[in-house]
């Protein structure tokens, strides 16, 4: 596909490096020359220097031909204007960054005006992502699929859990009355495992669990994991992403303190967040935090604009016994060696939005009914979880799945059913309209056909 990226930023240029990786034909375009001229040093696309709004300039970059138009500068109303650009020239598809607060209310109605087929909201799409990993302390992550009614959850096996030194096979053989989940992948030392009956799970590996949600927090509970629920929550940073957050934890009546040392922005949300205590202060230092009550809050949360903040302040709050310590980055190199220090639920607001930006390409590039719909990148990008809508044409409908032909780096994870959760085992079939769960080894699929085969 011939993709037009406007913006060359850290998520302009990451998304340039996964388009490419994935076979695609990406120019991208900026107003800074000094980027233009190392983005052209650096990857195999095409660089132009110029403002993306402009007619002349998008008309340079192709955008008559561009089958996509990401619009990712810095600024909303830049991006809002790119894409009614394009669109209007020709473009067939246009994506936009829209991440101001301001713009929530009336956003169906400037995504219909300025011609917007969908709009990404790094920051809220973030805050919803933590505000899920607050369900339990122990959880590093937890994705949704099915709207919903599926949940991918990963957590750092320990010896007390009962599930470790045995075959999965055996797992349920030995406890009956353990509810029934799917381990559908495993991360150990860095490698990114997709376990068979055989494999035996170990202290310290960091598995992924999948199922519906009530059977998901049965299984944690039968392990002895449900209690501890998170009622008092600490925020250091005014972000975006915090004052997203701290509406939705209002909203699921936890108490909400937030740090931000800026004074006129901490005056800000003050006025926009009622519900929160609002501290005007350094929230790295010790002091302070000791002051406003860290060690008595059940989770600690880092989303300052500075990643070496929030690793000093959120391993400070591990020192200090907190619960839960989540911790953003904004750097894929910075996550493994924060894991290594011990902070395993680690957030980027970089990786949300590329990730939901790529899942639409691909659903766009793919001429399959059965199309990837939503998608997860897992164990640093080495794996994936990708949702599908399975189609009456395909030919493996209402084929037993031992019969079929499936991708031995691809496991066939859960199947929903209208409002049946399964995890599915030889003798299940895939059926017209069911939606379909698979990890995947593999990188860049785009539909169910790929790696399922009559």
């Amino acid at each position: 596909m011939q993709i037009i990226i406007v913006g060359a930023g850290k998520m302009g240029i990451t998304l340039a490096e996964n388009l490419i990786n994935e076979g695609h034909n990406v120019t991208v375009v900026d107003n800074n020359e000094n980027i233009v001229e190392r983005g052209e040093n650096t990857l195999d696309a095409l660089f132009i220097h110029g403002n993306g709004v402009r007619v002349d300039v998008l008309k340079e970059a192709g955008v008559e031909n561009a089958d996509i138009v990401i619009a990712a500068a810095a600024g909303d109303e830049i991006n809002m204007l790119v894409c009614l650009t394009a669109k209007k020239l020709g473009a067939q598809y246009a994506i936009a960054r829209i991440r101001d607060p301001e713009y929530l209310d009336s956003l169906s109605f400037l995504q219909k005006e300025m011609f917007m087929d969908y709009v990404i909201n790094p920051e809220r799409s973030t805050a919803r992502e933590i505000s899920r990993m607050l369900r339990f302390p122990f959880v590093n992550g937890v994705e949704t699929f099915a709207r919903g009614r599926v949940e991918l959850v990963d957590f750092k096996a320990t010896e007390d859990d009962g599930i470790t030194g045995i075959p999965l096979r055996e797992i349920y053989k030995n406890k009956k009355n353990l509810p029934q989940v799917l381990f559908c992948a495993v991360e150990r030392d860095g490698e990114a495992i997709i376990p068979k009956g055989d494999f035996v799970i170990r202290a310290g590996d960091k598995v992924h669990v999948a199922g519906d949600v009530n059977t998901v927090t049965a299984f944690f509970r039968a392990m002895g994991k449900g209690g501890n629920a998170i009622h008092s929550v600490m925020i250091l940073g005014g972000s975006r992403i915090a004052y997203y957050l701290t509406q939705m934890l209002a909203n699921m009546h936890m108490k909400v303190s937030l740090v931000e040392i800026n004074a006129e922005k901490a005056r800000q949300l003050s006025e926009s967040l009622p519900d929160a205590d609002i501290i005007q202060g350094d929230g790295t230092d010790q002091e302070l935090l000791e002051s406003e009550g860290l060690p008595d809050v059940d989770a600690f949360i880092t989303l300052s604009n500075r990643d070496e903040e929030n690793l000093m302040a959120g391993l400070y709050a591990v020192h200090r016994g907190v619960d839960k310590v989540i911790v953003k980055s904004s750097r894929e190199n910075y996550s493994a060696l924060m894991r290594n220090m011990g902070l395993d639920s680690i957030v980027s607001a970089l990786s949300v939005a590329v990730n939901n930006i790529l899942r639409t390409v691909r659903t766009r590039s793919s001429r399959s009914s059965s199309a990837v719909v939503r998608m997860y990148k897992l164990i640093g990008g080495k794996a994936e979880a990708l949702e599908f809508l399975a189609d009456g044409n395909e030919p493996f409908i209402h084929v037993p799945l031992k019969e079929l032909n499936i991708d031995p780096d691809c496991l066939i994870a859960v199947i929903v059913r209208g409002n049946k959760v399964m995890v599915p085992f030889g003798n299940d079939t895939i059926e017209n309209g069911d939606t379909v769960i698979i990890i995947s080894k593999r990188t860049g699929v785009r539909s169910l056909d790929e790696v399922i085969h009559a």
